[in-house]
């Protein structure tokens, strides 16, 4: 694209599938430190603290794993209308939804990997109840210091067959940008990060190994500082969460991380991402090297095996990772 397009404003939400409903409700709520703001028959709506939005996290029962959909919300209710003409031009439309219990009508559509995205513009704004409600009118909510708590959702990553079509769809549907990526020295795209606004990246794909199409990596809430990743790191120990690997920095982006499996399978990540946004309108992508990625995250730790082979809904391969 020649000119930045913003009509897509933020990441909104992702609603994830667990197998195991109430062992992951337990897990986000108690350990992870996440608010429920609504529930129907099937689904639960969580939230970190200074969420604005009725919810960033859809919880689904289900007899499998991975994630059911994502969510961006549009930056105006024409700007919904404009991406989904491209949308259907592009021949990926699902078709719109009567919306759901944190936003208006949304307009459904596919990756090119059969991932499932949703654009919304009408949105159901958090109201703190009562002991909940701040001390300070611009945050969403109190601080309540339970779990993890995390301030907000962050990013998601998801893994295709073919990252470069997921690279085109991006800047196209949804007039992100690129900000960094991996190509390996056969000359495919091993990952990308794209961003639709200024931060650093709302969204990765990374190549799915295990040659499975449409499936789920992680996701990702930020908190305030890194010593809260060390504290996370903690509170997972003592209620028996697995740790698959950090807390450490990445190369790429340079997020302080920490990820873990929830009780499901679904690996979750906390980060802390700095104050580090893409202000530069003519950002050139970073690319990474093969031999540079080899060298490991920032600080030398190598890269797990199981995160280039662990996502869900698992499939049926000798080194897919069990669920812990």
């Amino acid at each position: 694209m020649t000119e930045p397009c913003f009509d897509v404003a933020h990441l909104g939400h992702v609603e994830l599938l667990t197998d195991r409903f109430e062992e992951s409700l337990d897990f986000f709520v108690r350990v992870y430190g996440l608010t429920e703001s609504g529930r129907d028959e099937n689904s639960v709506y969580l939230r970190a603290w200074d969420d604005y939005e009725f919810h960033s996290l859809k919880l689904t029962r289900s007899d499998t794993t991975g994630m059911a959909h994502c969510g961006y919300r549009t930056s105006s209710e024409a700007a919904l209308h404009r991406r989904v003409k491209v949308i259907e031009e592009m021949g990926l439309g699902i078709g719109w939804t009567d919306g759901d219990l944190g936003h208006g009508p949304s307009y459904r559509f596919n990756s090119p990997d059969g991932h499932v995205f949703e654009l919304y513009w009408e949105t159901n704004k958090y109201v703190a109840p009562q002991g909940e409600k701040p001390a300070l009118k611009n945050i969403a909510q109190r601080y309540h210091g339970r779990g993890v708590a995390p301030r907000r959702i962050d990013h998601f990553n998801l893994l295709a067959s073919d990252v470069s079509k997921i690279r085109d769809f991006m800047v196209k549907a949804m007039g992100s940008r690129v900000t960094e990526m991996i190509r390996l020295d056969n000359g495919r795209i091993g990952g990308c990060w794209f961003t639709v606004n200024n931060k650093g990246y709302d969204m990765a794909c990374t190549e799915d190994r295990s040659g499975a199409r449409g499936r789920f990596h992680h996701i990702t809430y930020a908190t305030d500082h890194r010593d809260d990743i060390l504290r996370a790191a903690d509170i997972f120990l003592e209620n028996g969460v697995f740790i698959e690997t950090g807390p450490h920095k990445h190369a790429i982006q340079g997020t302080f991380f920490l990820y873990v499996y929830e009780p499901a399978g679904n690996r979750v990540e906390v980060a802390n991402a700095g104050a580090r946004l893409i202000l530069d309108p003519d950002w050139e992508p970073v690319v990474w090297t093969e031999a540079e990625r080899r060298k490991g995250q920032a600080w030398g730790l190598k890269t797990i095996e199981s995160f280039h082979t662990h996502g869900t809904p698992p499939v049926a391969t000798k080194t897919d990772s069990a669920k812990s």
